[in-house]
C-alpha cells in the first residue's frame, strides 16, 4: 500500500517575474524531473525543427527497457506491501501464543501493526535528503540492509520490544521505497507511459499483500516471514542492474553517465541530444533559481500542489483502507460468511491485484479525476452496504443470516474500485504535480502524511469499534469517503496526457497558456 511512498517533490516556479514566466519556468523543471516526452512545449512553440526532431527520437525509442526499470524498481513495493498484509495471516498464530515464545495482547498487536507505519512516517523526509545525496538507485540498494535486519528481528524476536522494533525498522525500509520508487519511475518513464509506470508502485503493493496472504494459509509465522525476508535481497540483485536515473546524473554533472543511461532506456538508436540538453537545461534552470526550502513552500502554485496531494492522501487512508487489509481476516470472520478467513483474505488480494492491473491499463486513457471519482462513489457505497450489515447484526444477529454475501460482495468492490483510483492515482499525481526545485520536499511531506494517517487508522480501528461498532465505524468510512469525491470534483485537476508544465501552468491559472502549450501534441 501504499505505495509508495512513493516520493517526489514540489515546486511551482523559480522566483522570475512573479507570474507567467516563473511558472513557465517551473513547468519546464517538471517536465524533464519526471521524464515528460523530453521535449519542453515552451522549446516546441519556438522552434519548429526543435518539435520534429522529438517527434522523430521519440519514435525511435523502445519502451520495454522502460518497463524492465520501473518493474525492477517496483519490487521494493512488492517487499512493502509483504510488511503490509504480514499482519492479517500472522494474528491468529501470535495471539494464540503458538508462534513466539511470549504472549501478545489484542491491544499489544494493534501497535505490532502500526509500528511499521510509524517507521515509514519517519523517514519520508530524511529520505529526500539522501535521494538527492547518493542516487536514486544506490538509495534503493542500500534499503536492503534495513530490510533484512528487521526480518531477522521479527524472525528471531525473544520479546515484545523487539518485534516493536523490527517492525518499525521495516517501516523505515518501507516507507523510504515508497518515496524513492515513484520518483525514479517518473524520471525514467516518457510522458505516453508515465502513468501506466507510475501505476506498477500500487500494482507490486498489492500483489506483494496477496503474496504474503497466499504463503500465510500454507505456512506458519515463522516460515512466512522468513520467506518475506528473502525477498529484498533478491530484489537486490535483480535492480542492481538497473540504470540510475539520467535526471539524477546530469544534476550532478555526470553526463558520460547520463547518456548511457538514457540509450539503456530509449535504445541506442534513440537520439539521446534532444533530451540530454532538455535535462542539462533544467538543470542549469534549477541551479539558477535556486531558493530554499520555504521559499519554494511559501510559492502559490506549490501550495495548491501540496494542498491537493496532501488531500488525496487523506482520503486515500481515511476510506479505511488499511484497517481492511490488516484485519480483512477478522472482518471476514465477524461477518458469519461460512467462508474460511484465510480463504476470504485471500480472494480480496486477488480482486486487489487485478483491478490495480487495470488501473496501470486505462490511467493513461481514462484519466486520473474519473478514476478517482468513480472509484470514491462506489467505494462509499460499499462501506455504507458493509456498514448497514453489521449494524443489522448487533440488533438481531438471525436478521442477517441469509445476507453473508453482502459484506463479502461490498468489500470486494470496496477493494477494486480503491485499487483502480484511490489505490494508485495519488501516488501516481503526486509525482505531476509538483516542480523540480521543491519535489523531493514536498513529495516527502505527503509521503509522511500518507504513514502518519494509516497509522491512526490501523492503531485505532479497534477503538472505533468499540465506540462505534462494526456498523458505525464503516458508515464513518463512507461519509469521509463521500467528502473525498466533493473535493476531487472541485480541487483535483486533470493531468492525463500533460507535461508537467503544462500542469503547473493550470494549478496557477494560466488554462489559455496549458491549452497553447498542449496544441502541438494535438497536431501530431
Amino acid at each position: 500500500m501504499s505505495t509508495t511512498s512513493s516520493a517526489n517533490s514540489s515546486a511551482d516556479e523559480p522566483n522570475k517575474k512573479p507570474g507567467t514566466q516563473t511558472e513557465e519556468s517551473s513547468h519546464l523543471l517538471e517536465a524533464a524531473e519526471n521524464g515528460a516526452k523530453y521535449g519542453s512545449r515552451q522549446a516546441d512553440q519556438e522552434n519548429l525543427l526543435d518539435d520534429m526532431v522529438h517527434t522523430t527520437t521519440e519514435n525511435k525509442a523502445r519502451t520495454l527497457p522502460q518497463y524492465v526499470a520501473a518493474l525492477a524498481a517496483a519490487g521494493g513495493a512488492f517487499a512493502a506491501g509483504t510488511l503490509l498484509g504480514w499482519t492479517s495471516p500472522a494474528q491468529t498464530e501470535i495471539q494464540k501464543g503458538t508462534a513466539y515464545d511470549f504472549d501478545v495482547s489484542e491491544d499489544q498487536y494493534s501497535w505490532v501493526s502500526s509500528a511499521m507505519t510509524l517507521g515509514a512516517a519517519c523517514v519520508c523526509i530524511p529520505i529526500g535528503f539522501l535521494i538527492n545525496f547518493i542516487g536514486r538507485k544506490w538509495t534503493m540498494l542500500l534499503l536492503v540492509l534495513p530490510f533484512t535486519i528487521g526480518w531477522a528481528m521479527l524472525i528471531w524476536a525473544s520479546n515484545l520490544g523487539m518485534m516493536y522494533a523490527s517492525r518499525f525498522l521495516l517501516g523505515i525500509a518501507g516507507g523510504a521505497f515508497c518515496v524513492t520508487a515513484p520518483m525514479y519511475t517518473g524520471e525514467i518513464a516518457q510522458k505516453n507511459i508515465r502513468g501506466t509506470l507510475g501505476s506498477f508502485f500500487q500494482l507490486m503493493i498489492t500483489i506483494g499483500i496477496l503474496f504474503v496472504y497466499a504463503i500465510g494459509a500454507g505456512l506458519n509465522v515463522f516460515w512466512m516471514s522468513v520467506v518475506c525476508g528473502i525477498l529484498p535481497l533478491i530484489f537486490g540483485v535483480i535492480f542492481f542492474f538497473m540504470p540510475e536515473s539520467p535526471t539524477y546524473l546530469v544534476s550532478k554533472n555526470r553526463t558520460e553517465g547520463a547518456i548511457k543511461s538514457i540509450q539503456w532506456l530509449r535504445g541506442t538508436e534513440y537520439n539521446y541530444d534532444a533530451e540530454l540538453e532538455e535535462l542539462n537545461q533544467t538543470d542549469r534552470e534549477i541551479k539558477e533559481n535556486k531558493v530554499n526550502v520555504f521559499s519554494a513552500l511559501s510559492r502559490p502554485v506549490t501550495l495548491k500542489a501540496l494542498g491537493i496531494s496532501l488531500g488525496l492522501m487523506f482520503f486515500q487512508q481515511l476510506c479505511g483502507i488499511n484497517a481492511v487489509i490488516f484485519y480483512s481476516n477478522q472482518i471476514f470472520e465477524d461477518a458469519q460468511t461460512g467462508i474460511e478467513p484465510t480463504l476470504s483474505a485471500i480472494l480480496v488480494g486477488v480482486m486487489q491485484v487485478v483491478a490495480t492491473f487495470v488501473s496501470t491499463l486505462v490511467v493513461d486513457k481514462l484519466g486520473r479525476r474519473i478514476l478517482l471519482l468513480a472509484s470514491g462513489v462506489v467505494m462509499a457505497l460499499s462501506t455504507t452496504a458493509i456498514g448497514v450489515y453489521f449494524y443489522l447484526q448487533d440488533q438481531d444477529a438471525s436478521s442477517v443470516s441469509d445476507l453473508g454475501w453482502l459484506p463479502v460482495a461490498s468489500l470486494c468492490i470496496f477493494i477494486i474500485m480503491f485499487s483502480i483510483g484511490y489505490g494508485p492515482v495519488p501516488w501516481l499525481m503526486m509525482g505531476e504535480l509538483f516542480a523540480t526545485d521543491i519535489k523531493g520536499f514536498a513529495g516527502s511531506i505527503a509521503g509522511t502524511s500518507n504513514w502518519v494517517l494509516a497509522f491512526l487508522v490501523t492503531k485505532t480501528f479497534t477503538n472505533l469499534n468499540a465506540w462505534l461498532g462494526n456498523g458505525g465505524t464503516f458508515w464513518l468510512f463512507a461519509a469521509i469517503t463521500v467528502i473525498g469525491v466533493v473535493f476531487v470534483f472541485f480541487a483535483v485537476p486533470e493531468t492525463k496526457g500533460k507535461s508537467l508544465n503544462e500542469i503547473q501552468a493550470e494549478l496557477a491559472g494560466n488554462r489559455h497558456t496549458a491549452i497553447v502549450a498542449s496544441a502541438p501534441l494535438a497536431e501530431k
